[in-house]
């Protein structure tokens, strides 16, 4: 039996976390839109949170690829499919029609276009209700999934890459992947930028973020590249050894091109250089990739061996992540009438999070009927099963 990879489940946790740790933040950000926002809200928030924004879940993305491929060994795409379905949809599901509702009822009543009182929104919530313009993200169609919104992008392409397994595995998919992974040096930086970048010329301009599944065209072919590039990456040996060897300059030149970034965003904001949008995009993209790509050296430099608290994350993770926003949102509205000010009320907040998910997930774990609503593997004491990763028992590293 190989060993198993335990810097692939350390990077795992420590980026739902990252996620959790972003949206507490972006209840105080400056001018950026979320469901409520902060008296305290700061403008200088706006830089770090955009170095972050700009590779978040693209890495969250890769890390389901890379999963994908450890799930998928010695299963059929209908078998796959109908797995990872019950994984995804029913937490999605579940998510939308419990967890959710809150966000959206807070959110409409701060905006004041919806009366207090969440049993009565929730009568109307459910049947998917006309509401005000603007009541609340989603409102035009009703019900909204508001941060699960990765549940449902996930499956598709899970379900995507499942049908295409049969090419994938033909030799011309062997061929494809062996390319990716012989990259090296300055071709493993520049090459897998390149559909980025052409996904950020030709869409773009014409399909911004939604998160609506339908509309979102240009983060379909961004989310579903980093996706397959996790698929490919796998365990294979000498692009992770490449990884580690080239990891400072990686983290050079996303710093490097972070600071660009930044710097040139400000000066195009400023004289409002409009122009300069697109070229901007594409240096995002390129500083995204080499962001990636650091990380992932870093990871399996470091955080390759069996931490003591890998297992519990393993278990845990998913039942956050489907949690946590709802978390946030209550405790913003239970600490309001506190004021407690810009220092005690994010420090309030996130130990309040953190508190709660806990809390919630250990119920969540002992009880056998709400785990697979969690995304949590049926039979109490196994190890959670996150989303896209395989049971413990399955991970295997490619022979050869």
């Amino acid at each position: 039996m190989s060993p198993r990879r335990h810097d692939i489940d350390a990077l795992r946790a420590l980026a739902f976390a990252l996620v959790i740790l972003y949206h507490v933040a972006m209840f105080y950000v400056a001018d950026w839109h979320w469901h409520l926002k902060s008296p305290h809200a700061a403008e200088w928030l706006q830089a770090p949170m955009r170095a972050l924004n700009l590779w978040r879940m693209d890495l969250v993305f890769l890390i389901s690829g890379l999963a994908f491929g450890l799930v998928a060994r010695g299963q059929t795409p209908a078998g796959l499919i109908r797995q990872r379905s019950l994984r995804l949809l029913l937490p999605l599901a579940f998510g939308m029609a419990v967890v959710v509702p809150y966000q959206a009822y807070a959110q409409g009543v701060a905006n004041g276009l919806i009366a207090p009182g969440f049993g009565a929104f929730l009568l109307r919530y459910h049947p998917g209700s006309r509401w005000p313009a603007g009541a609340f993200d989603g409102w035009e169609v009703g019900i909204t999934w508001n941060h699960l919104w990765y549940l449902a992008y996930l499956w598709v392409y899970t379900v995507v890459l499942a049908l295409l397994l049969p090419l994938a595995e033909s030799a011309i998919g062997q061929r494809l992947r062996q390319a990716f992974t012989r990259l090296r040096g300055a071709r493993l930086v520049v090459v897998p930028v390149l559909p980025l970048a052409l996904y950020s010329v030709l869409l773009w301009p014409h399909f911004p973020p939604t998160h609506d599944l339908v509309q979102d065209a240009w983060l379909h072919a961004v989310y579903f590249t980093v996706f397959v590039y996790g698929y490919w990456i796998g365990l294979d040996g000498g692009l992770w050894a490449e990884l580690v060897r080239q990891r400072w300059r990686t983290l050079g030149l996303a710093l490097g091109l972070l600071v660009l970034y930044l710097g040139l965003l400000g000066l195009a904001q400023q004289n409002g250089v409009r122009a300069a949008r697109l070229p901007l995009r594409v240096l995002a993209d390129a500083y995204l990739w080499a962001a990636l790509l650091a990380i992932l050296g870093w990871a399996h430099h470091r955080l390759n061996r069996p931490w003591p608290w890998l297992r519990w994350a393993n278990a845990s993770v998913y039942p956050w992540y489907v949690l946590h926003q709802t978390v946030i949102i209550g405790l913003v509205v239970w600490l309001a009438p506190a004021q407690l000010g810009p220092v005690l009320e994010p420090l309030a907040l996130l130990t309040g999070t953190v508190a709660l998910c806990w809390g919630i997930t250990a119920v969540v774990q002992r009880v056998g009927w709400l785990r697979p609503l969690f995304g949590l593997s049926g039979a109490r004491g196994e190890p959670g099963v996150c989303v896209g990763v395989a049971p413990r028992t399955r991970v295997r590293p490619p022979m050869g």
